[in-house]
């Protein structure tokens, strides 16, 4: 019984997948396409000559002085919305958001403390009692700073955060087993 139903299903999608190529290829004779019209871009997606992107300016605003940027989603990592001058590049012997993002230096300075998190081997569980997890100093593997420009799609992710603190810190290391037994 299981082997004529297998059959009847599988004869089902052929005809589907039939007329659906059908119903496709009656549509792409109405209206036909370039290779330019299809992207974002407009232009062919052979050439990378004459496209010139879009990249804005990065904030000037000063360390301490700029507005946080609102999280993309709960735990996400929070962008970085100020100037950059100076404290490039990020190295493992030469880090200067340690020199503010510190948890003992980041409340007296207004900036975003490094969540416990960055304090703990996440591989083998271990807590580093303070000391800063050597796979996380190059920071802008996920910290970036951000540019105005326009969207060349209108982003509609909604982001739904559990609480309201969530919004502006990580919870990561406390949820991050969060329903596992």
């Amino acid at each position: 019984m299981k082997s004529i139903s297998r059959r009847f299903f599988a004869a089902g999608i052929a005809v589907v997948f039939c007329l659906g190529s059908g119903l496709a290829l009656a549509d792409s004779k109405k209206k036909e396409q370039s290779e330019e019209d299809m992207g974002f871009r407009k232009q062919s997606l052979y050439s990378e000559e004459k496209e010139k992107p879009d990249h804005g300016e990065y904030s000037k605003t000063e360390p301490g002085k700029s507005k946080r940027i609102e999280r993309a989603f709960e735990n996400s990592p929070p962008l970085i919305p100020h100037d950059l001058t100076g404290m490039l590049p990020v190295s493992e012997t030469n880090n200067a958001c340690l020199n503010c993002h510190m948890p003992e230096h980041a409340k007296a300075l207004g900036a975003t403390a490094l969540p416990k998190s960055h304090f703990f081997d996440m591989e083998t569980g271990k807590d580093l009692k303070g000391q800063l997890d050597n796979k996380r100093y190059p920071c802008m593997q996920c910290h970036v700073p951000q540019v105005n420009i326009p969207e060349p799609i209108k982003n509609t992710f909604k982001a739904d955060f559990r609480s309201k603190k969530s919004k502006t810190s990580s919870g990561l290391l406390d949820t991050l087993n969060e329903g596992v037994k």
